[in-house]
């Protein structure tokens, strides 16, 4: 089993700026893919940005440009800074990540949240 342990949200005002981490521990052979995902009330949950194994980013069209993902290999750890933050960007952000164990059974598992919010 995989766990991932996220940290970092919180209130900030419109234009502020939080950091994001996720860490995951487990019987974890590799990693492919970690990524962020968000959910709002009443929205499905999206798609924020990933990262694999390589370095290859992948961001929503909504935060190009103000949100950097970033990982360590070596900590299992992938993080989100987020910048010039707006309302809309309020939702409970969630952690994936994708990859294998040393049984070579894959995993694809998520975190239990972290909550945004950006005041207006």
């Amino acid at each position: 089993q995989v766990q991932l342990v996220e940290s970092g949200g919180g209130l900030v005002p419109t234009g502020g700026s939080l950091r994001l981490s996720c860490t995951a521990s487990g019987r974890i052979r590799s990693i492919n893919t970690m990524g962020w995902h968000r959910q709002a009330p009443g929205l499905q949950r999206e798609l924020v940005a990933n990262i694999d194994s390589n370095g290859r980013t992948n961001y929503a069209d909504s935060v190009k440009g103000r949100f950097t993902i970033s990982r360590d290999n070596a900590k299992n750890t992938v993080y989100l800074q987020m910048n010039s933050l707006e309302p809309e960007d309020t939702a409970v952000y969630y952690c994936n990540a994708d990859g294998g164990f040393y049984s070579n059974l894959p995993f694809n598992s998520w975190g239990q949240g972290t909550q945004v919010t950006v005041s207006s």
